[in-house]
Parts: structure tokens; C-alpha cells; sequence
């Protein structure tokens, strides 16, 4: 798989792309180690910079930097946690077809998953300046639109009718899944910061 051009077509030309990945038929496997390993360094590899190297202005404060084995470190889980949302958003996309008169496929849910993902972890080498982490979030928005293409292509065979509910309720479970896991990220360090203190 050509990774670079499939970002280009994923991010410029969605609707035409989801009818190419649709007749596609390799393994998610595939579809891990040639796609979401490589797309999913991006934000990890940015946060890394940002917050280890280059660093950022706390107010009042001044200017903080992690050491770089915090923010490696950090780093690492940040990428494990995106690895994870990924794949349990695949799984509640396929787990929730039946209740939007869908067709469970569990290869489609997965392929879902990941494309509408693209934007965010394309938007995620912004964390490289930490004052720019907050235009990750349109990103995010930009995959809710893929996200809904991809529907409507249909991979699922969702009716177009349900189309619009069953992004919905996705993109509910897919938030609370990404908050715990930053939640738990954050709490890591906060314990381990609270930790050094003493």
C-alpha cells in the first residue's frame, strides 16, 4: 500500500477513495502494520518534540519542557493508546451495525476505524508546537466527515436513512473511548509527577 498517496486521496477526495476501499480485500493485519503503525507515530513522534525537545509556556510560569525520558515515555503510551482507540472503535462499529439494520463485517468496521482516524493523526504533527495542539481537534472533526462518507459508500450496507444515527452514536462511544484513555495518560503522569515531588 502506498501510504502517502492513500492519505492524499483519504484527506483530498474522500468519497471516490471509500469506493476503492470498499473492493479491497487484504487482511486488517495488513492494513495495521502498513497504515495505522506508520500514521499513528505521527502524533506520538510530534509529541515527543513538543513536549521534550522544543517545550511550551506554562502562564505565569514560564517556559517547561519534560525530560526526555518523560516525554518518550509518554510518548510511547500516547502511541499504545491510539493503537487501542483504533481498534476499539473497529470493534463498536461492527458490534453496533445490527442495531442500524446494518450488515456486521467486521474487516469494514475496522477499515472505518482507521481511514476516518487519518485526519487526526495527520493533524497530530502539529503537537510538535504545543500552541498548536488545539488544531488537532479539526482534524478530528475533518475524520467525523470521513467518517460519514464511509458510510454512505455503504461498507456496512447501512440504509441511508440510519446513516446519520449510526455516526452519531460511533462517534459518542469513540469520544468517551479516547477521553478514558487520555485520562489514564494523564493520570500516569500526574501520579508520577506527584511521585518525583517527594
Amino acid at each position: 500500500m502506498d501510504v502517502v498517496a492513500r492519505v492524499q486521496r483519504i484527506l483530498l477526495r474522500p468519497k471516490e477513495e471509500w469506493l476503492k476501499i470498499k473492493e479491497e480485500t487484504f487482511p486488517i493485519s495488513e492494513l495495521f502494520t502498513s497504515y495505522v503503525l506508520i500514521l499513528a507515530a505521527i502524533p506520538a513522534a510530534a509529541q515527543f518534540i513538543g513536549y521534550g525537545i522544543i517545550g511550551y509556556r506554562v502562564p505565569f510560569l514560564g517556559w517547561h519542557r519534560l525530560g526526555i525520558g518523560t516525554s518518550l515515555f509518554r510518548a510511547v503510551l500516547a502511541y499504545v493508546f491510539s493503537l487501542v482507540a483504533v481498534f476499539v472503535l473497529g470493534i463498536v462499529i461492527n458490534a453496533l451495525a445490527p442495531s442500524f439494520s446494518s450488515t456486521q463485517n467486521s474487516d469494514n468496521a475496522m477499515k472505518l476505524a482507521v481511514y476516518s482516524m487519518t485526519p487526526a493523526w495527520v493533524a497530530g504533527g502539529l503537537h510538535v508546537f504545543y500552541f498548536l495542539s488545539p488544531l488537532v481537534i479539526l482534524g478530528s472533526l475533518y475524520g467525523i466527515y470521513i467518517l460519514y462518507l464511509g458510510l454512505m459508500t455503504p461498507l456496512m450496507n447501512t440504509p441511508k436513512e440510519k446513516v446519520a444515527s449510526y455516526l452519531i452514536v460511533s462517534f459518542v462511544i469513540a469520544v468517551v473511548v479516547i477521553a478514558v484513555l487520555g485520562v489514564i495518560l494523564n493520570a500516569i503522569f500526574t501520579v508520577g509527577s506527584v511521585y518525583r515531588a517527594f
